[in-house]
């Protein structure tokens, strides 16, 4: 195995090597709470993420169908970029009311992101509501971003770490010490 030199590059890999106060932290993916309330009965609703604005969302008194609707007009957002960025899934939904969780996942995960905002409101039946909190803050994990193999050296206590997880959600594993 190479070896750490000058404490930030390992000699002929091109690898960087990050330094941390601590232990390398795998950070927290953000989820968001979408709350239904009143007694809707039909209509749309748009949701808006960094500055874009879903296409109309159709509620259903079928929570499958409305957690999918709701998932692919987040998912097709150009600030989401895939549905795969985002997970949408029931909290304490019955008969499409009550909560649904927004997680930021993949290339959205383990960092802070903006809120998710409700755009309009068009729903339909006895005084609808619709409201989004932010239920878990996100947190930028240590060296997001960086390729599985990159190198992390806790400066306390010459620890060294590797990445195996991915750029967007590494995972250090202890590998020795710094020599």
């Amino acid at each position: 195995m190479p070896t750490i030199s000058g404490g930030t590059i390992i000699e002929g890999s091109g690898v960087a090597v990050l330094h941390s106060a601590g232990a390398p932290g795998a950070g927290t993916d953000e989820v968001q709470t979408l709350t239904i309330g009143g007694t809707p009965t039909g209509g749309t609703f748009r949701l808006a993420f960094e500055g874009y604005t879903t296409a109309a969302i159709t509620w259903s008194a079928t929570n499958a169908t409305l957690i999918a609707n709701i998932d692919a007009a987040l998912g097709a957002l150009p600030a989401i970029g895939a549905a795969t960025n985002v997970t949408v899934a029931e909290g304490t939904m019955t008969a499409g009311i009550g909560t649904a969780t927004i997680t930021f996942v993949a290339n959205l995960g383990k960092q802070g992101v903006g809120p998710v905002t409700v755009a309009l409101n068009s729903l339909t039946g006895t005084s609808p509501t619709l409201a989004v909190a932010d239920t878990t803050p996100g947190v930028g994990a240590h060296g997001r971003g960086m390729p599985i193999g990159t190198l992390s050296v806790r400066d306390d206590t010459g620890v060294l770490y590797i990445n195996t997880g991915t750029a967007f959600a590494p995972t250090w594993t202890v590998v020795g010490a710094q020599t």
